[in-house]
């Protein structure tokens, strides 16, 4: 059999196997596929204001109601999907490069490398996170670049420990040595020894921060930090909607926020599944 074919057979038994993780992947794929090619799938257009729709409750024509400035409440969920998604990975990824990398360094040769990357993390643990992410916001400026540097600033430090902790355990393995002993490097037995196998708990962080950048993305706009208007955005879609509850202009703030329910209750059950597909034991 071919790898590929192999492959697809672990993705099938591991979908099997837990029904909830396939349910999860199935939402996910909908995340995503809403992501690439939300502007093409939007009733109309998420700029588009008309003062005479102003407000109105849901509908055959707009199934999500319409905003204070007559803009389709459901167009603009389904574009925001894309930035809010974009963002999340973007911040998760560089997180989880620089991380890794500083967390397998600090395990595997320790010493001074440990003892500096542990202090740096430290400092930046010694913070309320979410505080931390609108300090660097505010200091630099609340553009999605922005957004994106001080949400992976946050994340770093959980897969530096994740990192850390799992090469610790295995630098003096007997796979390890073995390889040592046939000439390897340290930075190779790294790439195709040790990385390998820490990913499975790495990839259920990954699915955990996928959840909380997005919450990040949206309460940074939510309080006037992240994207600004009138992007689609579903923070700053539930803080406009927010200030109409108390009129009866429910569908505002509960849509987008829906929205972001489900993409995090989502990535926060991907992670055993992700770990499944990526453990070597279970693909033996």
């Amino acid at each position: 059999m071919t790898v590929m074919t192999l492959s697809l057979r672990h993705f099938g038994y591991v979908m099997g196997e837990n029904p909830v993780t396939a349910g999860a992947f199935a939402l996910f794929a909908i995340i995503v596929l809403l992501a690439l090619f939300g502007p093409w799938l939007a009733p109309y257009d998420p700029l588009a204001t008309n003062a005479v729709n102003a407000l109105q409750p849901p509908s055959l024509a707009h199934p999500f109601g319409t905003d204070h400035l007559g803009r389709d409440v459901l167009s603009r969920v389904i574009v925001a999907t894309r930035l809010d998604l974009g963002i999340a990975v973007s911040a998760v990824a560089l997180s989880f490069f620089i991380g890794s990398a500083l967390g397998c360094a600090a395990g595997f040769w320790g010493g001074w490398t440990d003892r500096v990357v542990g202090r740096v993390t430290d400092t930046i643990m010694a913070f309320p996170l979410f505080v931390l992410a609108m300090g660097v916001v505010a200091a630099l400026g609340n553009s999605v670049e922005n957004i994106i540097y001080a949400t992976a600033v946050i994340n770093l430090p959980f897969y530096a420990r994740v990192a850390r902790s799992e090469t610790s355990l295995r630098r003096n393995a007997g796979f390890v040595q073995a390889a040592r002993l046939c000439g390897n490097s340290d930075l190779r037995i790294l790439a195709t020894q040790i990385f390998p196998n820490i990913l499975p708990p790495m990839m259920v962080q990954i699915s955990l921060n996928m959840g909380w950048a997005i919450l990040n993305a949206a309460g940074l706009s939510f309080i006037g930090l992240g994207v600004r208007p009138p992007d689609a955005e579903w923070g700053i879609m539930v803080a406009e909607g927010a200030t109409y509850v108390i009129s009866g202009e429910w569908w505002l703030a509960l849509f987008p926020g829906g929205a972001l329910m489900l993409a995090v209750f989502c990535f926060n059950l991907l992670g055993d599944g992700l770990r499944d597909l990526v453990d070597p034991l279970r693909r033996t």
